[in-house]
């Protein structure tokens, strides 16, 4: 049994995969599926050791982004669009999976096209609660199409094939207990602590709104900050520059990407997270803890604020748009969470009521199912 799974190259479509790969091979092992192979197609490896943890061989494609906003960079992709069709192409008919698995994004297209071409099985799964480009178009041939938002539905026509799953979420990011994560973090149990994620890739405009508000904050919180590999060295020296002599410094822990086991502890110790209007949210809802959405300004589908919003009308998030991110909006939305506990244990039971549990192994097993009738 071969099993391809493809997705665009950010933590919101690789992890979500990788959960999904992690039942894939648990139900093998229990349902003695031996011959189980598992490949990744995409632009990037985006992180090997959760590759390798899963067994899943990387497979390199080019691919090219067609962005919402101008840029000469879309020109160019057009060939390099073209260009990774046919090498996507040529190595999915070497491969020829039995089924293949996407999570949409641009660097799934090459995989997808190659699938409908050479007649193999697809099944998408959508985040958002307003489908990507790919996944739109992919909809209209997919066996399967797995969502997120119950509200995404809407967007797709052949919705005698969709089924609301939830999001696959990994199971190495469970929050660990607090004690353990305030002792790992060297934290104050008795003082309460703000979880920043910009996202895998970071979020400029809201890295600066924590160190605008860091003197302000540290003597009410203490913050574990994400700030996005590209932006940790800035970051780094302008919070070194705020601290100076402040005698609340040790409350600030800037990291520039969270592994699991970091992402953990963080959530062990969070009681409020700060973050964009992602994927992440689910984990957050799985967490149970509070959070500040700051959705994306453009965002194709306008889906980051649809997300956000949506989040916020079941009632687990505050949603501050960028163009209302000032320094005593954010810092009023951090007090309404910290001083008033009843809100925040009602934003907590909220989340849990938010997340749809059991996405992965349902997905997981109709993948399974597609690929056995695919290969008689």
């Amino acid at each position: 049994m071969k099993i391809l799974i493809t997705g665009g190259g950010t933590g919101g479509h690789f992890y979500p995969l990788i959960a999904v790969a992690e039942k894939i091979n648990e139900i093998a092992e229990k349902d003695k599926i031996f011959d189980l192979k598992i490949y990744y197609m995409s632009t990037t490896e985006y992180d090997k050791r959760a590759l390798f943890e899963q067994g899943v061989t990387f497979v390199s494609v080019p691919a090219g982004k067609k962005r919402v906003y101008s840029s000469i960079k879309n020109y160019f992709d057009i060939f390099k669009m073209g260009f990774g069709v046919l090498v996507g192409l040529v190595k999915m008919f070497f491969i020829f999976p039995d089924v293949v698995f996407a999570k949409g994004g641009y660097a799934s297209f090459p995989a997808l096209f190659a699938a409908r071409v050479l007649g193999i099985p697809v099944v998408i799964h959508e985040s958002d609660s307003a489908p990507g480009r790919v996944n739109l178009w992919a909809g209209k041939f997919a066996d399967r199409i797995a969502i997120s938002y119950p509200e995404a539905i809407d967007y797709f026509e052949r919705k005698d094939r969709v089924a609301w799953t939830g999001q696959p979420v990994r199971t190495a990011i469970q929050k660990a207990d607090k004690r353990d994560s305030m002792n790992y973090l060297s934290f104050d149990e008795s003082v309460p602590t703000i979880l920043v994620l910009g996202g895998s890739q970071g979020a400029e405009i809201i890295n600066n709104i924590i160190l605008d508000c860091l003197e302000d904050l540290l003597p009410q919180v203490q913050i574990i900050h994400q700030t996005g590999e590209k932006l940790y060295e800035d970051v780094k020296g302008r919070s070194n520059i705020v601290l100076n002599g402040n005698s609340f410094a040790s409350r600030y822990r800037a990291f520039p990407f969270l592994n699991p086991v970091g992402l953990r502890m963080s959530a062990g110790a969070a009681d409020i997270v700060v973050t964009r209007a992602g994927s992440t949210l689910f984990e957050i809802a799985g967490w149970e803890i509070p959070a500040i959405v700051i959705p994306f300004t453009t965002s194709n589908n306008d889906h980051s604020k649809k997300n956000a919003y949506s989040y916020a009308r079941a009632g687990a998030g505050i949603v501050i748009e960028e163009s209302n991110l000032t320094k005593s909006v954010f810092l009023q939305a951090v007090e309404e969470i910290t001083k008033n506990k009843q809100k925040s244990d009602e934003m907590k039971a909220k989340a849990r009521a938010f997340l749809k549990t059991g996405a992965s192994e349902l997905i997981a097993r109709e993948i399974i199912h597609i690929a056995e009738s695919h290969e008689k």
